[in-house]
């Protein structure tokens, strides 16, 4: 994979681009600001961009601002944010960006392994889309109506949902069965009105889907 990383922390910007290179990918550049970021997207096309929201100049949301440009620009581009902050409004963008496809946002201080992250990765990149939990819940306060119907269980297998588990993943996390899992995203899925959809991918876009909306 060709990777742009945009990072104004130099040290993990350094590490983010050693760490793509012992998995095999190919990082094309690696910037500290917004207009660096959008220059060497320009000039590199890479397969997937990596990004802080909040960079130089203003360190607000910048880098989330950008990701936003790039995807207007380039529809197929794969883009993982990563940050220690929810930015709601351009989050929920971004999330719309392309319809959800090839989307990624995580946080750094929820990351707990390597492969996790470069995996999440990976999936950005091959079109998949991968939401911390967090961020889920964040957006999830945002909206009110039918939300207000889930159990608090049913809201914490959404966040998961979101975040592009299976059931057995989800089952793992939450300490229950397979069979409950399922129960329980049939219930959410009737009491937000969201048609059933087998397929994953499908699944966490209907999801996020509804919380753009």
């Amino acid at each position: 994979m060709r990777v742009v990383i945009a990072e104004d922390a130099v040290l993990l910007r350094e590490g983010l681009a050693g760490l793509l290179d012992r998995f095999g990918h190919t990082v094309l550049a690696s910037v500290g600001d917004a207009p660096s970021l959008v220059a060497a997207v320009a000039e590199h096309r890479p397969d997937a961009v990596v990004t802080d929201v909040r960079m130089p100049p203003g360190f607000t949301d910048e880098g989330l601002r950008a990701a936003l440009e790039l995807r207007e620009r380039h529809p197929d581009l794969a883009v993982l944010v990563l940050s220690q902050y929810v930015e709601q409004t351009y989050a929920a963008e971004l999330l719309d960006s392309g319809g959800g496809a090839g989307i990624g946002y995580l946080l750094k201080d929820r990351i707990g392994d390597v492969k996790e992250f470069v995996d999440a990765l990976d999936r950005v990149a091959r079109g998949g889309t991968v939401v911390d939990p967090e961020v889920v819940r964040q957006l999830l306060s945002r909206r009110r109506g039918p939300l207000g119907r889930l159990t608090p269980r049913e809201q914490e297998v959404l966040a998961l949902i979101a975040e592009g588990r299976a059931n057995a993943s989800i089952a793992r996390e939450l300490f229950v069965t397979e069979a409950a899992v399922a129960k329980h995203i049939a219930g959410i899925f009737l009491k937000l009105d969201l048609p059933p959809a087998a397929d994953g991918h499908r699944r966490v876009l209907a999801v996020l889907a509804y919380l753009r909306g």
